[in-house]
């Protein structure tokens, strides 16, 4: 199972994320967790005096942003997400994205967005060897390209390469609310014509749009069904899933 933890969540992840975990491993999930950095990287970039341009969703990284990415994300919070697990006794084990070609990207657009990529391919079998020994791998969004050169991958798209690469029976998008409400109420399933329906009625609105968009992405890339889970509350308990299972075709579910 490949779980995607936003910056912007990862202070939030308390004991019911953490024993969720524990049960999912209980039952024989191998869980592969891939995360952001986007407030730290946007703090870091403020202090050097870089600004954050954005294109289409997409962090535009000159020479230098690519450098404060790779420096926030593999060192600074990749370690703490490793920290906090190995707080709750799991065995983490961190991942630059670049390290042992694990993830190969290809420039999307150098002139327009400079160092930014899209993954190529997966390097499975460092990941299922870290699996394999019992560690559980925490891997940093950066891309290798054939040059040589650093990439900044989106989280969100990584995690669902990887767990298309991996053939991952579920992919989570770990976010601070149960999961996608409409009228108030928690919607266990929905499928992607679904969602594009209630976007375009506001019934789906304000941040959880990007959520489900991210989860749209990967179920386009073959991935199904994805979970949007909270990280406060148990989304795993008595072999039961809380939150929201997305799918490209209804039967799925």
């Amino acid at each position: 199972m490949v779980i995607k933890c936003g910056g912007s969540v990862l202070e939030e992840l308390n004991d019911n994320f953490f024993n969720s975990l524990k049960e999912l491993m209980e039952d024989g999930f191998y869980p592969v967790i891939v995360h952001g950095g986007g407030p730290a990287i946007n703090y870091m970039l403020d202090l050097y005096g870089i600004p954050a341009v954005f294109k289409e969703g997409l962090r535009v990284t000159c020479e230098k942003t690519i450098g404060i990415v790779e420096m926030v994300l593999s060192g600074q919070t990749n370690r703490r997400l490793c920290s906090m697990l190995m707080k709750q006794d799991f065995n983490a084990l961190g991942i630059n994205g670049s390290d042992g070609l694990c993830l190969q990207a290809e420039y999307i657009d150098k002139q327009s967005l400079g160092y930014v990529g899209s993954i190529t391919q997966v390097n499975t079998d460092l990941i299922m060897l870290a699996l394999q020994n019992g560690y559980i791998p925490v891997i940093t969004p950066i891309g290798i390209a054939k040059d040589g050169s650093k990439l900044n991958i989106n989280g969100d798209y990584a995690a669902a390469s990887i767990a298309k690469a991996l053939k991952a029976e579920r992919c989570a998008f770990v976010t601070n609310v149960d999961g996608v409400q409409i009228d108030g109420k928690l919607v266990t399933e929905m499928t992607d014509s679904q969602i594009e329906s209630y976007i375009s009625d506001g019934s789906i609105y304000g941040g959880m749009v990007p959520k489900v968009k991210s989860a749209l992405t990967a179920t386009a890339a073959g991935v199904d069904p994805v979970m949007i889970i909270s990280g406060k509350k148990r989304f795993y308990k008595n072999n039961c899933w809380h939150g929201t299972a997305i799918a490209a075709k209804e039967e799925v579910f």
